[in-house]
């Protein structure tokens, strides 16, 4: 077979150069066209960059008279709680129908008795002892006028006279068995009364021990009474609180010295009294280191009908509001506004913040209490800021939309924009 030149071959199939480097150069020129139109593009009028300040609410640091108040809570008790004891030995013969528990007494008024008949017979007795001792004694007062007539027809000076001859040991005697018969008739008529229980105050009975027919012995427990004329609520407060009360000193223990709000919530309901404090009780706590105060509340159970409250009773437990002392100058300061202990933000007339550390002349739950001396104009910040720093710039609330910087620096940015658009189109 004929061999073909593989060389002659090679020669008639290359490409010539420009066929390659034709379609090179035309992408370059068609990328190095686009480049250059996107240059000539106008450039797009550049809007201004605002930076807002935060949005926050302030206060006037105003100042005002104050009266602290003082919360505290405690159980309503009675003034006078009593257990009835008898005092004589009997079968009880009579119950009122109001002996039972919750039943009222009149201060006087009959509760039980006991059978007297015993009592009775001894009071007799006693009687009969007393009217036979004045009889020997009137006797005897006549034996010894008699002694000292028969002493001076003797003729001789009375002062002289033996006892015995005038028989003063004998009227001695006697005048003593009237008083001891005395004693004994008093005696009597006091076992005697006490076979009838009386109620020793306006009283309400607690507890019922005892009732018709059982036998009763001297120092048995009848019943249990608690006064209603007035109750007593113990309220415990706070050594740092103690100094904002009008607390009466010890020998004025009767003098009403603060008003206190009694209330508790019942069913949705808030039940509110008036009292006032009435005493202290002038001891701290050995274990929780409180002192105690006492809040008193006239007729509890609204029995007289002067009273306009409602009944509170006995063991109910109230909270309380104590109104303490007034002071004067006071700047009321919220904890919301307040960072860490007693470090506030103040904003001054150029919206510029302010850091200051409180002087706290009291702190309760909602309020920080002072009276230190601010700049004039300075007002609170009461947003809480996530990273105040003193000197930033702040807007205020309903005042403006900006601070008066944001609204140069907003200007300023404006009029640069509009400068450089009429440049590119001019």
């Amino acid at each position: 077979m004929p061999t073909i030149d593989s060389r002659k071959t090679k020669k008639r199939t290359m490409i010539p150069l420009r066929y390659v480097l034709t379609p090179i150069l035309i992408i370059l020129l068609a990328f190095f066209a686009l480049f250059v139109l996107m240059g000539m593009k106008p450039k797009p009028m550049q809007k201004p960059t605002v930076i807002k300040a935060p949005l926050v609410e302030v206060m006037a640091m105003d100042r005002q008279d104050v009266t602290f108040t003082i919360k505290s809570q405690g159980s309503v008790s009675p003034r006078t709680e009593t257990n009835l004891v008898a005092e004589v030995a009997g079968v009880v013969t009579m119950v009122s129908d109001k002996f039972k528990v919750g039943g009222y007494f009149k201060k006087g008024e009959l509760l039980l008795a006991i059978d007297d008949i015993n009592y009775k017979v001894a009071h007799i007795q006693a009687k009969a002892r007393l009217n036979s001792a004045k009889a020997a004694l009137t006797e005897e007062e006549a034996r010894a006028q008699q002694a000292r007539d028969e002493w001076r027809l003797s003729g001789k000076p009375e002062e002289e006279a033996p006892v015995l001859a005038l028989r003063i040991p004998q009227l001695q005697r006697a005048k003593a068995d009237v008083q001891a018969a005395e004693a004994d008739l008093q005696a009597a008529e006091v076992k005697l009364a006490r076979t009838k229980i009386l109620a020793p105050y306006d009283a309400m009975i607690k507890m019922k021990n005892v009732d018709i027919g059982q036998y009763v012995s001297t120092g048995t427990k009848l019943a249990e009474t608690f006064a209603v004329d007035y109750a007593e609520i113990r309220l415990p407060i706070k050594q740092r609180d103690a100094q904002y009360i009008n607390l009466p000193r010890i020998h004025q223990s009767d003098k009403y010295v603060s008003n206190v709000d009694l209330f508790y919530d019942l069913s949705g309901t808030t039940y509110q009294w008036r009292s006032k404090l009435s005493r202290y009780e002038g001891v701290v706590d050995n274990n929780s280191r409180v002192h105690y105060v006492v809040a008193l509340i006239d007729d509890p159970y609204a029995i007289e009908d002067v009273t306009q409250h409602d009944e509170i009773r006995i063991g109910t437990f109230v909270n309380a509001t104590i109104y303490g002392k007034t002071l004067d100058g006071v700047i009321t300061i919220p904890r919301s506004a307040v960072y860490g202990a007693n470090k506030v933000f103040l904003l001054d007339d150029s919206y510029k913040l302010s850091e200051f550390t409180v002087d706290v002349v009291r702190a309760d739950d909602v309020n920080l209490y002072t009276t230190q001396d601010f700049p004039s104009g300075y007002r609170l910040v009461t947003t809480k800021l996530e990273t105040p720093v003193p000197g930033m710039t702040l807007r205020v609330k309903g005042e403006t939309d900006s601070t008066p910087v944001d609204q140069e620096n907003s200007e300023q940015d404006t009029e640069e924009g509009i400068a450089a658009v009429s440049a590119e189109e001019g």
